[in-house]
């Protein structure tokens, strides 16, 4: 009987120690803040125990960072925060709240708070929402390395994280059907902005799907790429190619033209000469005609001459003959 008492003192001892060891609570005055509206941070922790207060952006990064001491009695509370007016240092969104123990193994608590322009708002729940882009090339020239592009946000703010653990769903559709792992591939660019580069291996169309796990949230995306022989700077590369051989051809016949032109001149020069020699041999012909015209003239009376001479010699010699 008194073993029995023993150990259950024990165990509601054991239990006392692991209740009081584990002691902390978290509050805030308000779930929804407005600019120049202040956060209050209280709760209990171990008495005189040092307590880490963190503000994080929608982002994740930090954006408010304390350090307290909680009173004899485990009590703490603390103004983090007087909200500014809206910024790109202090968007509106859902930020984080969190406070950590230090002598406690690191134990904490994390409540959810929403920046806004007014505290009038539905009673909703509230939730991050992680959205996913993804950019890819149109075209991609087959087994050249192209380079592909995601952006992550949470509440409309760039996010950052470990890459396998943010992106490690994320594959590709291969034109054949099948599907292939492009989680690790990606590399960060900047906090949120996320690439791979990539080398397709087959002719037809890939479907990238970019799977984003953060904060329990999975947000999804995908973009199509056609992959083809050759990409367009390929075609450009040609069409500037044709583009010179027809600005040399251009030139030839420009050349051509030239020539065929001056050959016309000589061909009208030609037969401008050959014009002139026509007319000079129709001269030359219309003055032999003349000149034969005058030749006949003199010649004939020459002929007739003769003609009464050798007459009147027959006429001697038959006279001659006949006494």
């Amino acid at each position: 009987m008194l073993k029995s008492i023993f150990v259950f003192c024990c165990i509601l001892l054991f239990n006392s120690q692991v209740a009081f060891s584990e002691k902390l609570e978290l509050f805030t005055n308000d779930q929804v803040y407005a600019p120049s509206n202040q956060l209050l941070v209280y709760g209990t922790s171990l008495p005189n125990e040092n307590i880490i207060i963190r503000l994080f952006h929608p982002d994740g990064t930090i954006a408010k960072f304390d350090q307290i001491e909680a009173d004899s009695n485990g009590m703490f509370h603390h103004i983090l925060l007087i909200w500014p007016e809206t910024s790109t240092k202090f968007p509106y969104g859902v930020y984080d709240v969190e406070v950590t123990s230090t002598e406690q193994n690191g134990l904490s608590r994390i409540v959810n708070i929403q920046f806004s322009e007014s505290t009038k708002t539905i009673s909703i729940p509230i939730q991050h929402q992680v959205n996913t882009s993804v950019f890819v090339p149109e075209t991609i020239a087959v087994n050249n390395t192209t380079r592909i592009f995601s952006q992550i946000t949470s509440d409309g703010m760039l996010i950052s994280d470990d890459v396998n653990k943010l992106l490690g769903n994320s594959h590709v559709h291969l034109p054949s059907g099948e599907v292939v792992s492009f989680a690790s591939k990606f590399r960060i660019l900047h906090q949120g902005l996320y690439f791979a580069d990539y080398t397709p291996e087959q002719i037809g169309t890939y479907v990238f799907h970019i799977v984003t796990f953060y904060n329990g949230l999975i947000s999804h995306n995908s973009a199509i790429t056609s992959v083809l022989i050759q990409d367009i700077n390929g075609i450009s590369n040609q069409i500037m190619k044709l583009d010179s051989i027809l600005n040399e051809t251009s030139d030839e016949l420009s050349k051509l033209q030239h020539n065929t032109y001056n050959f016309g001149t000589s061909l009208d020069t030609a037969n401008e000469n050959i014009n002139n020699s026509v007319s000079s041999i129709t001269k030359s012909v219309n003055n032999i005609e003349k000149a034969s015209i005058q030749l006949n003239s003199l010649f004939f009376p020459i002929v007739l001459f003769l003609t009464i001479i050798i007459a009147l010699q027959i006429t001697i010699l038959a006279r001659t003959r006949h006494v």
